[in-house]
């Protein structure tokens, strides 16, 4: 995942449970389109930490933060 572009997610599950982890935005949009069109089954998703299988239909609800901004120098106008 070191090239790709990442997004922080949280999962929370029937039970309470919630899950935090960087993944793909790639990972991310297929788990928000699987729990928004009440899918079955299950989904795996490679997080920054290693690869998480989901069951879809134990989420309660999927969390996606805003990219964080970037520290640094840049050039200025």
């Amino acid at each position: 995942m070191a090239e790709t572009e990442s997004v922080r997610i949280e999962v929370a599950f029937e039970g309470g449970q919630i899950l935090g982890a960087d993944v793909t935005t790639a990972s991310a949009d297929a788990l928000e389109q699987a729990v928004s069109s009440g899918g079955s089954g299950a989904l795996q998703i490679d997080t920054d930490d290693g690869r998480v299988t989901v069951v879809v239909a134990q989420v309660a609800w999927v969390k996606r933060f805003a990219r964080d901004g970037r520290v640094g120098f840049g050039i200025q106008s």
